[in-house]
């Protein structure tokens, strides 16, 4: 096996990507984050004829790829019911969209979209109110006061939640709920502090590990098998991270 690093940037993968096309291998296991240049990239790659696995974001429209991860949008969906749990009153819900740069990826994309898809398929729910903002990771002194003022509820579509929940610890803001993604150790700290009420979590040990259990079938087996392979949903709370925390 041999791994490709590249700094997250666009300009950084194209060069990377180049020069895994240039090379000779019996398989591919990628997991995209930025999504235009990923499909130009599987379009050459596919070119080769050999087994290809996504992980962690699949391209749908690029055919006979195999993928191993979450549904995206069904995880959206789910973080939208997790808002919505045992709320009656009228709710403010701020969307905090914190990116590196331009988050492009669709698993990215797909979340948000699944999120207010909840909503608008539960139409009783009209008690609740959303507002977006975005933000680069680097602008996290850029929080404000003023845009927690009246929020009920904050969902964050990736991992960098703890970035808002520092925040609401860092000014006494309680009694927000507040949903994201990820096992990172920041969030698991500010879960276990009360400031996270949820984590989705996505198993990434698990779709890598799939990920090369799959290409050793196609390799080495020669089984002909083409798969989506969904990881279950999985929730995150703070009684049931004690033990999560153990194996991380």
């Amino acid at each position: 096996m041999e791994y490709f690093y590249y700094k997250y940037s666009s300009s950084s993968f194209k060069k990377l990507a180049k020069k895994v096309l240039e090379e000779e291998f019996d398989g591919l296991l990628f997991a995209p984050i930025f999504y235009d240049e990923s499909v130009l990239f599987l379009k050459e790659f596919k070119k080769k004829n050999i087994p290809i696995v996504m992980i962690d974001s699949n391209i749908p429209e690029i055919e006979g790829l195999d993928y191993i991860g979450q549904d995206a949008y069904q995880s959206g969906n789910l973080a939208g019911k997790l808002i919505s749990f045992g709320i009656k009153t009228e709710t403010k819900v701020l969307i905090m969209k914190i990116t590196r740069e331009i988050e492009s990826t669709s698993v990215y994309l797909q979340r948000i979209k699944g999120f207010y898809s909840f909503f608008k398929d539960n139409q009783e729910l009209t008690n609740f109110k959303f507002t977006e903002i975005s933000l680069k990771d680097s602008e996290s002194n850029k929080l404000t006061n003023k845009m927690f003022d009246g929020i009920n509820s904050v969902f964050v579509p990736n991992s960098r939640v703890y970035i808002v929940a520092k925040y609401l610890k860092d000014n006494n803001l309680k009694e927000i709920r507040v949903v994201g993604y990820d096992l990172l150790k920041q969030n698991l700290e500010y879960l276990n502090d009360g400031y996270i009420d949820f984590l989705i979590n996505q198993k990434p040990e698990e779709q890598g590990y799939l990920g090369i259990n799959h290409l050793y079938k196609k390799l080495v087996l020669k089984e002909e098998i083409e798969i989506t392979n969904y990881i279950p949903l999985e929730i995150i709370v703070k009684e049931n991270a004690v033990t999560l925390k153990k194996t991380i």
